[in-house]
């Protein structure tokens, strides 16, 4: 079996566990879906600054989930359409757009494949917190993404920092235990978790996960490699998400390692610009579907 066939294959696997979560996320406290109904925007300051005023503009977003993200960039003015190639979380997605009245379009697709069912191109490509470590072939998607923007649109990243996976997540106090390498080649990671990150008590059937990990330079260089230009990288010693379980979670909103630990990068945020003139970008003959 190629390596790609393998990638397409494991991909489903993690599909199957993602269709399997949308309930159990629908129900999470940590998802919000109740405040969200009641107006409350599911995006971080952090977001909402960095990636700019979005009233009339369109935006694409990338692995949106149940579209909560979506749904909250179309309540700041944005045209939104999300992705997401699981069918329950686009089938929510749509429920809670028609429910709440928002004006937003969802596609059931795979990234890779997102140009055969998607026509037109973006003012912006947002992606973020937890997207790219299922995605086994980075320079295909920075591809994508150049071929979705309009010449001088926005893509945006918002991720957790590719160092910190390097470390056992599991264990319960400091101090940190490497367990992973940081460059793990082409191959993914196979997990099983038979719990859920927004519901420690839920009972997962599809236990098993393939996981891709491109360190920082990988992400940076594939997307300057598809023609798009770097307009900044951030890191931030804090995270969106409880990384490790002793971990507390402020006032600011985000989560952070406990006092007398020294500072690591946790999350980074990147945004790159595409040309004035859209760039040419070749097919890749390999690109998982």
């Amino acid at each position: 079996m190629t390596r790609e066939k393998a990638a397409a294959k494991q991909m489903k696997v993690n599909q199957r566990r993602w269709d399997e979560l949308v309930a159990i996320h629908a129900r999470a406290p940590s998802y919000g879906v109740e405040g969200f109904r009641r107006g409350r925007l599911s995006l971080h300051p952090l977001e909402t600054k960095e990636v700019g005023p979005v009233r009339g503009k369109s935006l694409l977003h990338l692995q949106c989930h149940f579209g909560l993200d979506t749904l909250s960039w179309a309540r700041r003015g944005a045209r939104v359409t999300g992705v997401d190639y699981s069918k329950p979380a686009i089938a929510l997605a749509r429920s809670l757009a028609g429910e709440l009245g928002i004006r937003a379009t969802f596609v059931e697709s795979n990234v890779y494949a997102l140009q055969r069912v998607l026509e037109g191109r973006f003012d912006i490509v947002y992606a973020s917190y937890g997207a790219i470590v299922w995605l086994p072939d980075l320079r295909a998607w920075a591809r994508m993404v150049a071929r979705c923007l309009k010449p001088g649109g926005v893509l945006y990243l918002a991720e957790g920092h590719p160092s910190m996976g390097i470390f056992d997540d599991e264990r319960p106090a400091p101090p940190l235990r490497i367990l992973r390498p940081y460059f793990r080649g082409p191959a993914p990671i196979r997990f099983e978790t038979p719990g859920d990150y927004a519901d420690f008590a839920a009972k997962v059937q599809n236990v098993v996960t393939y996981e891709w990990g491109h360190p920082l330079s990988e992400v940076v260089s594939a997307i300057a490699q598809a023609g798009l230009r770097i307009e900044f990288l951030h890191e931030f010693p804090y995270c969106a998400w409880r990384m490790f379980p002793f971990m507390k979670k402020r006032k600011d909103g985000w989560w952070h390692l406990p006092a007398g630990m020294p500072s690591l990068p946790l999350m980074y945020s990147l945004r790159a610009t595409a040309p004035s003139r859209p760039p040419r970008v070749k097919r890749a003959a390999n690109a998982v579907r």
